[in-house]
């Protein structure tokens, strides 16, 4: 169920109405007080100053005279003694109305004289009469038409409708006008927040077209973007744009490489089936040969031979595959210090056994160079970037290795990589040309072998197992080839 207000524009209007309505309702309040204090005020004042003209002096009893013109006022007297020996009161009393004077009956005298004087205006309540502010005090009262005078008490009174009224009405007026308030400042917030919160709408409905394309497989292309006006830093809502914009980009970046490296596994299953297959055939076709001529010893030799082989060569690639998957795995390698230096040496020299036909160089620095990593893998990456160089390069080539503080480098003076593939030279099973290859059908950077230094004869895992061995020990390889100068350079962590 949807909760009530779910709605950031209805949160929004209800709190803009809500703080309308409390500042109405605070200024109403305080307006009601303020008239209200106002007018009482001024009926204690009418009263008091009434009450004192009535006791200045021997006054015949009646209703007095209202300032403000109202005709509704009270008075009332009575005469006699004040205290318990009294043996005779007067009682008297009239209320001017509307209607007319009206004569007050002895119970009502007898409410508004019955305690001791007072001058402090107060509100008394009269049965068919309503509620009056009154004020008591003693005077001197004639009678029988002046001809008697004595000693009483005098009571005048005022009806509050001169404050209750007013006051009503001003509430009244307070409550309408609050309304209407509250209703425009609901309907002018509602139009105001829904065209504040547009942007917002059209940063949302961006995210809803992408949120309904496929994005489960195949090459994906995320075109949809917020718009530039809606991508300004320094609003909200151009935050929001801008980083809707930035996780789209990174979205699209992220699958685009997905499907590359989906692309790169077929590729890589595709071509690893190609390579296994030729060695499995030519096992099968030498198994064959021997089965069928059994009986020539010299032929058996010769196809045993090279079933060995095609072994040896499949043996190599397969764990080279193992080794690609294992770094793939995230398998960490050993962690030891290693004598780089001492390393490049022993590569070196077993090169010059291997090679005697190229010249080869080795420059180290002084001090010896020590790295962290696994041994045997670094070793393996020396020897397969040393097989590299000899394999695919004429036999004269010199090939210069150099030891830094940072790694090393080989260099040769070969034919180097054809443009189109040095941006590629690291991908597994790369293919190259005659250019960098000494037979017909050769591949660069093939398989090259391991730390014995055999090879699989165009796999195309050398190169791609060195940068794979590199990057697991938190190194970089670059490559920099032009015809006569090929370097390849292994950056390490020291």
């Amino acid at each position: 169920m949807r909760p009530a207000f779910a709605s950031l524009t209805s949160r929004l209007v209800v709190t803009a109405v809500a703080l309308v309505a409390v500042v109405a309702l605070l200024l109403a309040t305080a307006a009601t007080l303020a008239l209200h204090r106002s007018l009482s005020n001024r009926l204690d004042a009418d009263v008091t100053s009434s009450l004192d003209r009535l006791t200045q002096g021997a006054h015949p009893l009646g209703a007095p005279e209202d300032p403000d013109g109202d005709s509704r006022t009270l008075g009332a007297s009575r005469e006699g003694t004040l205290t318990a020996a009294s043996t005779t009161d007067w009682y008297s009393g009239s209320v001017s109305t509307r209607r007319g004077d009206q004569t007050l009956t002895k119970e009502q005298v007898e409410e508004l004289t019955g305690t001791a004087p007072d001058a402090h205006p107060h509100d008394v309540s009269l049965e068919e009469l309503g509620e009056y502010r009154v004020a008591a005090a003693p005077a001197r009262i004639t009678l029988d038409g002046g001809l008697t005078e004595t000693s009483g008490i005098v009571v005048v009174g005022f009806p509050t409708s001169t404050v209750d009224g007013p006051v009503s009405q001003l509430v009244v007026w307070e409550a309408l006008f609050g309304f209407l308030g509250i209703a425009a400042a609901a309907g002018v917030g509602t139009y105001v927040v829904r065209r504040q919160l547009r942007p917002l709408r059209e940063v949302a409905a961006t995210a809803h077209t992408v949120a309904a394309q496929p994005l489960a497989e195949g090459e994906i292309a995320i075109a949809t973007r917020v718009p530039a006006h809606l991508t300004d830093a320094a609003t909200e809502v151009g935050q929001v744009g801008s980083a809707l914009n930035t996780l789209l980009a990174h979205v699209e970046y992220s699958l685009a490489q997905r499907h590359r490296s989906e692309q790169q596994v077929r590729q890589f299953v595709a071509d690893a089936s190609h390579e296994l297959r030729t060695p499995l055939t030519t096992i099968a076709g030498y198994t064959e040969l021997a089965r069928r001529r059994s009986d020539d010893a010299g032929t058996v030799t010769t196809a045993l031979s090279k079933v060995e082989e095609e072994s040896e060569r499949m043996t190599a690639m397969v764990e080279d595959l193992l080794l690609l998957a294992r770094i793939d795995a995230g398998r960490p390698l050993a962690s030891d210090t290693v004598d780089l230096s001492r390393l490049l040496v022993e590569a070196v020299s077993d090169a010059r056994v291997v090679a005697p036909g190229h010249r080869w160089r080795l420059a180290l620095p002084d001090e010896s160079v020590e790295v962290t990593g696994d041994a045997d893998r670094l070793h393996q990456v020396v020897t397969n970037l040393l097989t590299n160089a000899r394999k695919h390069t004429p036999p004269g080539t010199t090939v210069t290795v150099t030891g830094a503080p940072y790694g090393f480098s080989v260099h040769d003076d070969g034919p180097g990589f054809p443009p189109q593939l040095a941006t590629t030279a690291f991908e597994r099973f790369v293919r190259g040309d005659a250019s960098r290859t000494r037979t017909p059908g050769g591949t660069v950077g093939g398989t090259d072998g391991g730390t014995d230094g055999r090879t699989a004869g165009g796999a195309g895992l050398g190169l791609s197992l060195v940068e794979a061995i590199v990057s697991a020990h938190g190194g970089s390889v670059s490559l920099d080839s032009r015809p006569g100068s090929t370097t390849i350079t292994v950056h390490l962590p020291g």
